[in-house]
């Protein structure tokens, strides 16, 4: 079965490309993906992976602001990372990282995503590091610690130099899960 890699920038999809995406991730997410992840996913270059069947596997990369120790860092930040369930474990998932991680390393300080417990081993086998300090958002009432985010944040750094885990993240805000 051929296997073909494309990315695209949202503008770039089309409506029956957009559909077939969130009917991707509707289904991963087995109904736990609602419409603010959705608006979250969009914006941004997509990985997109098509077999002799259809769409078996996506993720986005999108931009983000991360304050670090004085800094406002340009993120590149993963999002709407699945694949087709009876397409498991054949390296799908991988080549989608392979994509966004180069759109990261080539345009942004820090790479950037939020793990669930299984999809943590992805993440760290491709070189993603678990931040081990402090992680905030800046919310529209100030700065607030998001400790339930502590150990599920993962981060690459591309240029960005070395992060300081004694020095916090602080995520910008937006309306639904902020990570």
């Amino acid at each position: 079965m051929a296997i073909r890699l494309r990315t695209a920038h949202t503008a770039d999809l089309a409506p029956a490309e957009l559909r077939a995406v969130r009917g991707l991730l509707d289904d991963a997410f087995e109904g736990d993906f609602g419409d603010q992840d959705w608006d979250h996913t969009l914006g941004g270059i997509h990985a997109l992976v098509h077999d002799d069947t259809g769409l078996v596997a996506h993720g986005a990369v999108i931009q983000r602001r991360v304050l670090h120790h004085g800094r406002s860092l340009r993120t590149g930040y993963v999002e709407g990372v699945a694949v087709r369930t009876d397409s498991r474990r054949r390296g799908l998932g991988g080549r989608v990282m392979a994509a966004l991680e180069r759109v990261i390393d080539g345009a942004y300080a820090l790479g950037a995503l939020s793990a669930t417990t299984e999809g943590g081993g992805l993440y760290t086998a491709r070189g993603w590091q678990p931040w081990p300090g402090r992680v905030h958002v800046l919310g529209p009432d100030g700065i607030v610690r998001l400790p339930d985010e502590e150990g599920a944040t993962f981060v690459r750094s591309a240029s960005a130099g070395t992060l300081d885990p004694l020095h916090d993240l602080i995520f910008d805000w937006r309306d639904g899960d902020v990570l």
